[in-house]
C-alpha cells in the first residue's frame, strides 16, 4: 500500500471525525445552553459555536474532501457513478443546508446573544434556536448517509 494512500486515508478519516464530532457536540452544547436560558450562558455557547465551526467544522470539511478525492483519484474510482456519486451528493446537500440556512441563523443568534445581560432571553432568539436545531438535525441526515455509503460501498 503506497504511503500516499495512507496520507489520503488519514486526512479523510480525520476530517470526518472533526466534522461529525463537532456537529454532534455543538448541538448538545446549544441544546443545554438553551435549556439553561441565562443570557451569559447563551452568549458563551454562541461564541464557542462560532469558534468551533471555524476551527473544526470548516477544517473537517476541507480534510474530508482533500482526503476523499485523493483516495478516489489514487484508487481510480469513478467519481460520477454509484455509491461515490450518491455520497458526494449527500455531502453537498448537507453543505447547502448548512451554508444556506444554518449559518445565517447562527450569525443572527450570535449577534443577538452578544446583547444579552441578565434580562430574559427574547422570544425571537428562542425561535431562531429552534430553527437552528431543526435544520441542524436535517443537515445531519445526508452526512450520516454519506458516511454509511463510504463504509458500506453498496453496489
Amino acid at each position: 500500500m503506497p504511503e500516499t494512500y495512507l496520507v489520503w486515508k488519514f486526512l479523510h478519516i480525520t476530517g470526518v471525525v472533526m466534522l461529525m464530532g463537532n456537529i454532534t457536540v455543538t448541538a448538545i452544547w446549544k441544546f443545554f445552553a438553551d435549556r439553561d436560558g441565562r443570557g451569559p450562558v447563551l452568549q458563551f455557547a454562541q461564541k464557542l459555536i462560532t469558534y468551533t465551526d471555524w476551527s473544526m467544522t470548516v477544517w473537517g470539511v476541507i480534510f474530508t474532501m482533500i482526503g476523499g478525492y485523493g483516495l478516489a483519484i489514487q484508487g481510480q474510482y469513478d467519481l460520477f457513478s454509484g455509491w461515490l456519486l450518491w455520497a458526494q451528493l449527500c455531502f453537498v446537500a448537507a453543505g447547502l443546508i448548512w451554508m444556506g440556512l444554518i449559518v445565517p441563523i447562527q450569525i443572527k443568534s450570535a449577534r443577538m446573544a452578544r446583547q444579552f445581560g441578565n434580562e430574559p432571553v427574547p422570544d425571537a432568539y428562542k425561535a431562531l434556536s429552534k430553527r437552528w436545531i431543526f435544520w441542524g438535525l436535517v443537515s445531519t441526515v445526508p452526512l450520516v448517509t454519506a458516511l454509511w455509503l463510504m463504509i458500506a460501498r453498496p453496489a
